[in-house]
């Protein structure tokens, strides 16, 4: 098994940030590009990659009360991930991104998986500074 991670200090609560990442319908805006997440019966999704023959079935589970993020596939084991938003002292809030990918032929490599999670936690960053901004004017 191998495992990646990846943390980014964002200026927002926890909460916006937690609620802007868990919304299934936006998800496609943070995610890596081409990577679209359809919900289906909770905690059923089906994840699109653009350019893939099949789409996968996966599971996601929103623990609001955990502030916490749980994915990966129902089928093979290929991977599995979670999203951990935690404030920081009443200050910005910390967001990482784990990945666990239990087979070597599902594992892209260090530095693809850690350039997605980097431009998915930028991306996200900008949602949230987007919903934070547009709520405040």
């Amino acid at each position: 098994m191998t495992e990646y991670e990846r943390s980014r200090t964002m200026p927002a609560l926890p909460e916006h940030v937690f609620d802007q990442a868990g919304n299934v319908d936006q998800m496609d805006q943070w995610l890596p590009g081409g990577l679209h997440v359809h919900a289906e019966e909770s905690p059923a999704v089906t994840v699109h990659e653009d350019g893939a023959a099949d789409d996968k079935n996966a599971v996601l589970r929103a623990r609001k009360d955990q502030m916490r993020l749980e994915w990966g596939t129902r089928e093979g084991g290929g991977y599995t991930g979670w999203l951990q938003v935690a404030g920081l002292d009443s200050g910005p809030t910390e967001v990482t991104a784990h990945l666990s990918f239990f087979a070597e032929e599902n594992d892209p490599g260090e530095q693809a998986v850690n350039e997605a999670l980097d431009r998915s936690l930028d991306r996200l960053e900008q949602q949230v500074r987007l919903r934070v901004d547009g709520a405040a004017g």
